[in-house]
């Protein structure tokens, strides 16, 4: 009996000391998973890598203690809607993205999973998001500058190119970005004493179209909007600009980099490195609907010199002394 008695004590103590053990046990915590829509094909990208690169200076390790899940649309625009659904149904923590058509189709395809926007046109405009200081619903990020660039883009094509006096300016009719340019640059057009001309090309088909209405219309330089399509087929368009003889401005490096004459807009890696930090603070909490949209505050200008001699142009000293970049 006593040999009895001690054994239950014996056990019992031992399943008591046992006891914290097993309900303190942890389970390995969740890995926040990020679902990156992007608009472009999966090449390396700054803009992207620089993304990357805030998320590792915030702490994160890829495959460590963070997932990226890549949804890629090869500038297929159309494709943005059932990439964007299928990242939902991974149930991320956070859905990233940019350009407006990417942000469009993160936000049709989900209410609730919070959705960060890298670079985007107007953000409230396009019906993204409510009001940039205090956006709403489940999307934050960071918006570009619209009309306000654009005008200091015609004052620098008119500072590289005197004599031009018709300008056109390609637009993708299918991005609603653009549904008021022209008109948007009007009052400047006309402080500078040049002609807008809007030409549209939805598909790279359009192209060479757009440029033959450009040379009937006498256009004389060319302002190229921000836009996927473009971005994406950026070669041909410089190409052309070169064929017809058209200076041109853009709002992407690549451009200048293809062979456009000049770049002058936001600097978009730094964009993107900004929006790393609103994803870092949603996965710690915070709601995005309460993370003001923000503003650039870095901008590059970018000159091509080897394509100002194809041109036939001497590009001014103060131009050359302002520029971010020249490249020879």
């Amino acid at each position: 009996m006593w040999r009895s008695t001690v054994g239950f004590i014996v056990a019992l103590a031992l399943g008591i000391l046992a006891a914290p053990v097993i309900s303190t046990a942890q389970k390995p915590a969740k890995i926040p998973r990020i679902g990156v829509l992007s608009p472009a094909p999966p090449a390396p990208r700054p803009d992207l890598d620089a993304f990357r690169q805030a998320l590792r200076d915030l702490g994160y390790v890829e495959g460590h203690n963070i997932l990226l899940e890549y949804r890629y649309a090869d500038w297929q625009l159309d494709r943005l809607s059932a990439l964007a659904a299928e990242l939902v149904q991974l149930k991320p923590d956070v859905i990233f993205t940019y350009t407006t058509p990417g942000g469009l189709a993160a936000k049709q395809a989900t209410t609730t999973v919070p959705i960060v926007v890298g670079a985007a046109g107007d953000l409230v405009n396009q019906g993204i998001v409510a009001d940039l200081a205090r956006p709403g619903g489940n999307i934050t990020g960071m918006t570009l500058f619209g009309a306000e660039l654009n005008e200091k883009r015609l004052e620098l094509l008119r500072e590289a190119a005197p004599h031009i006096a018709r300008v056109a300016i390609l637009v993708n009719p299918a991005n609603p970005t653009w549904d008021r340019y022209p008109v948007n640059l009007a009052a400047e057009a006309r402080a500078l004493g040049v002609q807008l001309y809007r030409m549209e090309a939805r598909d790279p088909g359009e192209f060479a179209g757009a440029f033959a209405a450009m040379a009937e219309s006498r256009a004389d330089a060319l302002l190229m909007a921000n836009d996927a399509l473009f971005s994406a087929h950026r070669q041909r368009i410089v190409e052309l600009a070169l064929t017809y003889r058209l200076p041109s401005i853009s709002g992407a490096r690549e451009f200048a980099e293809a062979g456009g004459l000049m770049q002058y807009g936001e600097d978009i890696p730094e964009m993107f490195r900004r929006a790393a930090t609103h994803v870092h603070k949603i996965l710690k909490g915070a709601k995005p609907g309460e993370l003001p949209v923000e503003r650039p505050m870095k901008f590059k200008l970018v000159l091509n010199l080897k394509t100002a001699d194809a041109l036939g142009l001497t590009l001014p000293p103060h131009l050359l002394v302002l520029a971010d970049e020249v490249l020879r």
